[in-house]
C-alpha cells in the first residue's frame, strides 16, 4: 500500500481554495465591461452621426439644388435629423441634443456641436458636429 498514486484531500482542497480566490478577484473585472461596451457604442454612434452630417454637407455643396437625397438639418440636434442622416440610428436607445453653450447655426456650412448619449447611461455624453444644410436654398 505504500505505492499509491493520486492527490491527498488536503492538496485538492488547497487547489479549490486557490481557484476560488482567483475567481473572486477576476469576476468583478469582467462584470463591469458592460458599461465600457455601452460607452464604446455611444462613441460609435456619435462618429456615425458626425460622418453622416459631413457627407450630407458635402453632397449638398457639390450638387447644389439637385441634391434630392440630401437631408435638411435646419432642425438642429434632434433625433429626427439623426434618423434622417443615419438610417440605422436607434432613437429608442439614444438621445441627441444640442450641447450646452453651443452656438446656433443658421447659415450654410455653419455647425452645431451636438451630444449623443445612451438613454441608460445619461452620464456619458459624446460630442459630434452637425453641419447646417438647408435644401431650399442654393449654397
Amino acid at each position: 500500500m505504500g505505492n499509491q498514486k493520486g492527490f491527498t484531500l488536503i492538496e485538492l482542497v488547497v487547489v479549490i481554495v486557490i481557484l476560488g480566490i482567483l475567481a473572486a478577484v477576476a469576476v468583478p473585472k469582467f462584470v463591469d465591461l458592460s458599461s465600457d461596451a455601452q460607452e464604446a457604442t455611444t462613441k460609435a454612434v456619435a462618429g456615425a452621426l458626425s460622418s453622416g452630417s459631413a457627407i450630407n454637407y458635402a453632397a449638398r455643396a457639390l450638387r447644389g439644388a439637385d441634391g434630392a437625397d440630401v437631408v435638411s438639418t435646419i432642425g438642429g440636434c434632434t433625433d429626427t435629423v439623426a434618423e434622417a442622416l443615419v438610417p440605422d440610428y436607434d432613437s429608442a436607445n439614444y438621445e441627441v441634443k444640442t450641447k450646452s453653450g453651443s452656438s446656433v447655426a443658421d447659415a450654410f456650412g455653419e455647425t452645431w456641436t451636438c451630444t449623443v448619449n445612451h438613454k441608460n447611461d445619461t452620464a456619458t455624453l459624446v460630442d459630434w458636429t452637425l453641419h447646417y444644410v438647408d435644401v431650399t436654398i442654393t449654397p
